[in-house]
């Protein structure tokens, strides 16, 4: 195994998915590919005087990606993805991209009769490109 998939989003159950996904890309000297999808690039112009910066969804979803890797502590190597899109989209899309070994995607506890998976998940499941790992997120 050599290239693994796992989505970001900035909540617990997706962020433990991370983490699993990290450690199992460590134990098996596998690449990490961390992907999340945004609804929408939005960039912001900033001036101050005469300085400008320029902030991107993107930028802050890079910035907030690599601060919780970095928090893992897992020393994984890790490349990251965003794109626009459906996160399910989004994933599969990197993950035959990059002619991925396995997809990462946590569970979401729901109610009723779809209770073992999300939408998301549930999407990955039924049109993974690779094999896909469900983690017990909850």
């Amino acid at each position: 195994m050599k290239q693994l998939v796992v989505g970001f989003a900035d909540i617990d159950t997706a962020k433990v998915a991370v983490k699993e996904a990290a450690n199992l890309a460590k134990a098996l000297g596998a690449s990490l590919h961390v992907v999340t999808a945004l609804e929408s690039d939005d960039t912001e112009v900033v001036r101050v005087g005469s300085d400008e910066w320029q902030l991107s969804d993107s930028d802050a979803a890079i910035s907030v990606i690599r601060d919780y890797m970095s928090s893992l502590k897992v020393g994984v190597d890790y490349t990251i993805g965003v794109l626009r899109g459906a996160p399910a989209d989004v994933l599969l899309a990197e993950a035959e991209r990059l002619n991925a070994d396995l997809i990462v995607v946590g569970n979401v506890r729901m109610q009723g009769i779809g209770r073992v998976l999300g939408s998301v998940g549930s999407g990955v499941v039924h049109h993974a490109p690779c094999s896909v790992l469900i983690v017990k997120t909850s």
